[in-house]
């Protein structure tokens, strides 16, 4: 054996054994404290049951207890098989102990009881869940913690298999979700509050980008106007949740809008675009996708209602046009596409793609206008450009503006701004606009940071 194999034999045993102790010791976790939520909701009852009146027609299927169960397999399977190196393996320990944590909160500051009883079951399934209820009492309901960890554990093992098995592990995942119902363990609002908890823990601990806990961590303080804006999608995050719980019912669906204007708000005060997790090439993560949905949604319906009598880019000059973010697909498979919308995914099929994410109402810093410019020049070499946000009315208008003064096709910050307007005329450049303008064109003291409309 090669000294090359001999390390890689040794550090993949190093590894195998990292994950058996993190097994272990989340397996302590987790029966730890999933026990003592269920004695202390015990002793707090009686407790209510958040139960649809159409629930009552969700048959019990007593040989769902097998891919319900199954899911103890695959956590075990998922440390001490699928961590490719030590970065891997921390990262999967820690979504699935955030994953624990937030539902245990849930569990402590919520208590609910199931409100199904279940007959007396014979045979194999019976048995299975005798062993069930040996340890599972009927408390811990929303969110579902088997349901926030199958979505982690299923994110995992997506990201492991070739394409070819996938449809396989969907199915069985799939039919996992549905089990949590049909043995009659959890209701209905248990599962889409479950899902939301396992995004959560794949937003907190990403693949690619920096954690969100991070960025809170070391990222410099943003512009006090910035604060407001934050301070307004909070307020907006409040009353959708206090709606929410005032009405019950269907109502409760305002939770998640709820707490995608909450995590809106973090990136306004705290991190940034980064917190949209919009990655090189103009992808949403999966758990962006889920968690941000309605405010992605809302801001996707904003723009079109706005730029429905401007739906088309307009050209500014020397191939370079400027729009609002095509949907789906670009409008020319020779476009390039400059992207300054951090809040929306961009479309596939443009020849070269850069994301430069400014958050919606704020204004793009000297900076990222200086990099916008030379990357709209770089690409324009080659063919059009498409530089666009979520309207093509102020972010993509600066950076176009930015490349007309960069490039001499503009004498100052005033004639860049009236041929943009020319070319689009619902423009909006405003005061702030035309700081970080002037202080890219060294006419004015240069700001570091994105600053607010």
């Amino acid at each position: 054996m090669s000294a090359n194999s001999d390390n890689r034999y040794h550090a993949c045993f190093a590894l195998r054994v990292k994950g058996a102790l993190s097994l272990l010791v989340l397996g302590l976790i987790f029966f730890a404290s999933y026990t003592a939520c269920n004695h202390l909701s015990a002793a707090r009852e009686p407790l209510p049951s958040m139960m649809f009146a159409w629930e009552s027609a969700i048959p019990l299927l007593p040989w769902t207890i097998v891919p319900y169960w199954s899911i103890d397999l695959m956590y075990a399977l998922a440390l001490l098989w699928l961590p490719r190196d030590g970065g891997e393996l921390s990262r999967l320990v820690k979504r699935l102990l955030s994953v624990q944590l937030l539902c245990v909160i849930g569990f402590l500051a919520y208590p609910l009881r199931c409100g199904l009883v279940r007959p007396e079951l014979d045979g194999v399934f019976g048995s299975l869940f005798d062993i069930l209820m040996g340890f599972d009492l009927p408390y811990n309901q929303a969110p579902s913690l088997h349901i926030a960890l199958l979505v982690v554990l299923w994110h995992a093992y997506a990201a492991h298999l070739d394409r070819r098995w996938r449809w396989l592990l969907h199915g069985w995942c799939g039919l996992i979700g549905v089990s949590v119902l049909t043995t009659w363990q959890h209701h209905f609002i248990d599962v889409p509050s479950g899902a939301l908890v396992g995004a959560l823990s794949l937003w907190l601990w990403p693949s690619q980008a920096r954690s969100p806990l991070a960025l809170l961590a070391s990222r410099r303080s943003l512009p006090s106007a910035n604060h407001q804006l934050a301070w307004r999608y909070a307020l907006a995050a409040t009353a959708l949740c206090g709606l929410a719980l005032a009405i019950g019912g269907a109502a409760l669906w305002l939770a998640w809008p709820a707490l995608s204007l909450l995590l809106v708000a973090l990136n306004y005060a705290w991190l940034g675009p980064s917190g949209f997790q919009k990655d090189a090439t103009g992808r949403l993560s999966l758990a962006a996708t889920l968690l941000y949905a309605p405010y992605t949604l809302a801001a996707w319906l904003n723009a079109r209602v706005w730029t429905r009598r401007r739906p088309q880019p307009d050209v500014v000059t020397d191939g370079v046009y400027l729009g609002r973010l095509p949907w789906h697909t670009m409008p020319s498979p020779t476009m390039a596409l400059v992207d300054l919308c951090a809040e929306l995914p961009a479309p596939s099929g443009a020849r070269d793609y850069t994301s430069l994410g400014v958050m919606d109402l704020t204004v793009a810093s000297p900076q990222t206008l200086r990099l916008a410019a030379e990357t709209i020049e770089r690409y324009r070499q080659e063919g059009p450009v498409l530089v666009c946000c979520a309207l093509g009315v102020s972010r993509s208008t600066s950076a176009v503006a930015a490349w007309l003064l960069l490039t001499g096709r503009a004498g100052d910050v005033e004639e860049a701004i009236t041929q943009v307007r020319r070319a689009r005329p619902i423009s909006v450049l405003k005061a702030h606009h035309r700081q970080a303008l002037g202080a890219l064109a060294g006419e004015l003291p240069s700001a570091n940071a994105d600053t607010p409309t």
